[in-house]
């Protein structure tokens, strides 16, 4: 019997892990190409349908990434504030080994309340300091702030400790990323170690580079096929593999896997520049069948239609991408889910869903360039937004069509 108990509770550990298991890394503006702090978190979650929302219920108004069928908004799982303030988190294993705290699961309570008054680095250790202990957390939270801020805090259930991207001792290269487990909890446990090693590599080269920047995050970490252990690189094999067969691959610790759910990704500020130049990058669905769609604080209100919540109460974005992610999962029985059917997303002759839609994003990324180039004081009227918000919702649905009705 004992043994029985034993076996369903790791079972239930084990899928805890599976669903919670983000990617994640904060940026110093030092290092950034235009000095500019990133956020990023490439979510994994048991709640595939993610919406934005926007919130005028605290100090400072937010955009907040929320599971759809939350529709109060009580949590929120990565977001922004119209302070310039940024927060994000990734699940840690290995802080509260030995706590018998009952309390658990109230990161997203958090982040909302550090978004509803948070202007500051400052400000969120003096919310978690004041935090009734036990905290029921653990996780590693990300933040930036308008103020150059970037760091991470490694937060338990009664204490938490600050890794500083600006620290040189522990960022050489001003960035800083987590995975699943803390380095301040106990040594070899957690989980993410290769997903830390692939996005390390992926880091290292861009640093090398110069090249740090929102649009390199999004397109070549956040979808990165390669695998740090393996020394795989599916892109490559997919280069070789026609669209008119299958080829089923083990998907399993890639920093995109079935779990994957949802990306955000803050394009922060610098010191003293206008906090409505921050940009929200965010995908919804599978990262490997959506696109990057940008938002800002001004006019929040007004969010493009596809990344909110619809009469059905998920957003269109995400329907969109979970439909297509079908043919990438086809199998549903067994295991099926840990098998990927790499021409669905890439393939020789450039019919994968992936191949099609970086096109569309790219025009999404020209077009923003483009808009923010002619609005370079912040100074943006709501009518201005709302007429580009429906110009990149025409395009996204377009692109979208012809993908589909070639499944059809």
């Amino acid at each position: 019997m004992k043994r029985m108990i034993l076996i369903v509770f790791l079972i239930g550990v084990l899928a805890r892990v599976q669903l919670f298991s983000c990617t994640t890394a904060v940026i110093s503006g030092k290092f950034t190409k235009d000095h500019r702090p990133l956020l990023w978190k490439h979510r994994d979650s048991g709640f595939l349908q993610n919406k934005l929302m926007y919130f005028s219920d605290g100090t400072y108004d937010y955009i907040g990434l929320v599971n759809s069928v939350d529709s109060l908004g009580k949590e929120v799982w990565a977001g922004s504030n119209s302070a310039g303030f940024a927060i994000m988190n990734a699940a840690s294993y290995n802080l509260n080994i030995g706590d018998t705290t009952k309390l658990k699961d109230r990161e997203g309570v958090l982040m909302k309340k550090a978004l509803q008054q948070c202007a500051t680095l400052q400000d969120f250790e003096q919310l978690l300091t004041d935090w009734p202990k036990p905290m029921g957390i653990e996780a590693n939270f990300g933040v930036i702030d308008a103020r150059g801020g970037a760091a991470y805090y490694e937060t338990g259930n009664f204490t938490f400790t600050k890794i500083d991207a600006n620290d040189p001792s522990v960022a050489p290269f001003g960035y800083i990323i987590r995975t699943n487990y803390s380095v301040t909890g106990k040594n070899n446990t957690g989980y993410g170690y290769i997903r830390f090693r692939t996005a390390s590599e992926l880091f290292n080269q861009a640093m090398a580079k110069g090249e740090i920047s929102d649009r390199y995050i999004l397109q070549k970490v956040d979808r990165s096929l390669f695998h740090s252990l393996t020394g795989t690189d599916l892109l490559k094999k997919g280069d070789k593999l026609s669209d008119k067969e299958d080829c089923f691959v083990p998907f399993q610790d890639y920093i995109p896997r079935y779990s994957s759910c949802a990306t955000f990704l803050v394009h922060g500020v610098r010191t003293g520049q206008d906090v409505r130049q921050l940009t929200i990058w965010t995908l919804l669905g599978f990262q490997l069948t959506s696109v990057a769609v940008p938002v800002w604080i001004r006019g929040a209100q007004s969010i493009p239609s596809l990344l909110r919540a619809n009469e059905k109460g998920v957003a269109p974005l995400c329907d969109l991408a979970l439909k297509l992610k079908e043919r990438c999962f086809p199998v549903k029985r067994g295991s099926g889910k840990k098998y990927l059917n790499l021409p669905a997303v890439w393939n020789q002759e450039g019919s994968g869903i992936l191949q099609q839609l970086l096109p569309v994003e790219n025009q999404i990324f020209h077009r923003t360039d483009q808009f923010l180039g002619r609005h370079k004081k912040g100074k943006i009227s709501l009518k201005q937004l709302q007429t580009f918000y429906k110009r990149l919702t025409s395009l996204i649905s377009s692109g979208y069509k012809n993908i589909l009705s070639k499944e059809e």
